[in-house]
């Protein structure tokens, strides 16, 4: 009888499966950690969304947990396993960074504008580094453990069984831009618990703003929510669900 593991990471390369695996941060992380509860499903050499990659893996996986991160990030934390199951136990979506407001004209979980403006620093959540390597350096933006609207999309941990019993799906419209304001958006609009969770991630990129890609998924983004800004969201729909 094959067993279950508890935690599926789910994320997509542009790398070879041997690049991965020897190359990036995610996959050199997953070799460290060689945690048995832990199990892996990887798009290598991959040319699709990331939504897209998402929705297969909440569709056909068995997981209880399922973390979906960039491939460049670094898992510092030897407990990942610990803090995921205990993390759901309090939300259903889990971040390491986030913000307890989702204001008209937001554009990330951190920025109001397209300006990149960063919001109060009241409003902000959790901790995370930045670095080519592990153990970067840190960024603390409040507490952790603390109920959000919005968590960063570089690493985000749901709870699978909720997420498919409130019919929570990644807008496939939403490329590699936009997509994790949008999912914290119908999560909150379906009734899921959002919130950050003490985990130590090390992200080698600070994100890319202001592309036209970025710029374009910025109007898709808008267009949809533009109705739903001052009242309880609304979505207008989801592609590929």
């Amino acid at each position: 009888m094959t067993q279950v593991r508890p935690i599926e990471v789910v994320s997509a390369t542009r790398l070879s499966r041997d690049d991965f695996m020897e190359r990036s941060a995610l996959g050199l992380s997953l070799q460290r950690l060689a945690d048995p509860r832990i199990t892996a499903s990887i798009a290598f050499q991959n040319r699709i969304g990331l939504p897209a990659v998402y929705n297969h893996r909440l569709a056909q996986s068995t997981a209880e947990v399922l973390l979906f991160v960039h491939d460049d990030v670094w898992i510092d934390d030897i407990f990942l396993a610990d803090r995921l199951l205990q993390a759901v136990t309090a939300f259903d979506v889990v971040g390491v960074v986030g913000n307890t407001r989702c204001s008209e004209g937001q554009v990330s979980w951190a920025f109001t504008d397209e300006q990149l403006n960063w919001d109060a620093e009241d409003c902000l959540s959790g901790a995370i580094a930045n670095g080519a390597e592990p153990f970067g350096r840190v960024s603390r933006f409040g507490s952790s453990t603390t109920p959000c609207r919005l968590v960063d999309g570089v690493f985000i941990a749901v709870n699978r069984d909720a997420a498919m019993s409130r019919g929570a799906r990644f807008d496939e419209q939403f490329g590699f831009h936009f997509y994790d304001m949008d999912f914290c958006r119908e999560a909150h609009a379906r009734g899921l618990r959002i919130g950050t969770w003490p985990i130590s991630i090390t992200h080698q990129s600070a994100g890319n703003f202001r592309s036209d890609a970025w710029r374009e998924a910025c109007a898709r983004y808008r267009q949809k929510w533009e109705a739903s800004t001052t009242t309880a969201d609304q979505p207008r729909g989801i592609e590929g669900a």
